[in-house]
């Protein structure tokens, strides 16, 4: 009687798809616990894969820490650019920085993972984590839907940028409940919206004015 062939081990990864599970499942600790929770070895034991696996795609820990981290700024933009199609009476600024907010306060763990380490500092040009970071940060420059006139759209982009993930961390770390200003978070967002805007009007005027010789 001839012996029936063994049937593959669910958990064994057919080769290219191991890099894109390892980083779905280091997404998945990073929820929990930020970028300190991301194991290597914990990962291809949860996998089911051998230790020297995962090195078949990534050189090192912080390689796969680049990949994850240019996955959830994919993931950002992404939810970046749902709301801004998303029918509103509010501005795509408004919008994007509601969106954010949530993102920070929700998806905590991934969102310290992007901010708050130092994978995005040692990125380097044009790798996938820079060009993630470049396309999420591109969105926030649209969603001021005025004309580029030098860099003042970039500047005030950082500035919003900056301000949002204020109150992101400072929400997350139990320092910021509104009580002190009498306002939500979401209204100090608006805030911050409606200033922006406003500032990047008279800058936008200030800067033909000068270009016009008035």
């Amino acid at each position: 009687m001839r012996s029936q062939l063994a049937r593959k081990p669910e958990k064994t990864y057919h080769h290219g798809d191991l890099r894109d599970a390892l980083i779905k499942a280091a997404l998945r600790e990073a929820e929990r616990g930020g970028a300190e929770a991301i194991s290597i070895k914990a990962l291809a034991k949860q996998l089911g894969v051998s230790q020297p696996a995962p090195y078949r795609h990534f050189a090192d820990r912080e390689a796969l820490l680049a990949a994850v981290t240019a996955e959830a700024f994919r993931q950002l933009s992404a939810t970046f650019r749902a709301a801004m199609a998303k029918p509103s009476d509010q501005s795509k600024l408004s919008r994007l920085a509601q969106a954010m907010l949530d993102f920070g306060l929700r998806r905590n763990g991934i969102y310290r993972l992007m901010f708050a380490s130092r994978t995005v500092s040692c990125a380097a040009m044009g790798s996938e984590l820079h060009e993630a970071t470049r396309e999420t940060f591109a969105l926030v420059i649209e969603a001021l839907e005025v004309p580029a006139v030098g860099y003042l759209r970039e500047r005030q982009a950082l500035k919003i940028w900056a301000a949002l993930h204020g109150v992101v961390m400072l929400a997350e770390q139990g320092l910021f409940t509104g009580e002190a200003a009498h306002a939500t978070r979401e209204d100090l967002v608006q805030d911050f919206v409606s200033e922006t805007k406003a500032a990047l009007a008279v800058a936008i005027k200030d800067a033909r004015r000068k270009k016009n010789g008035a």
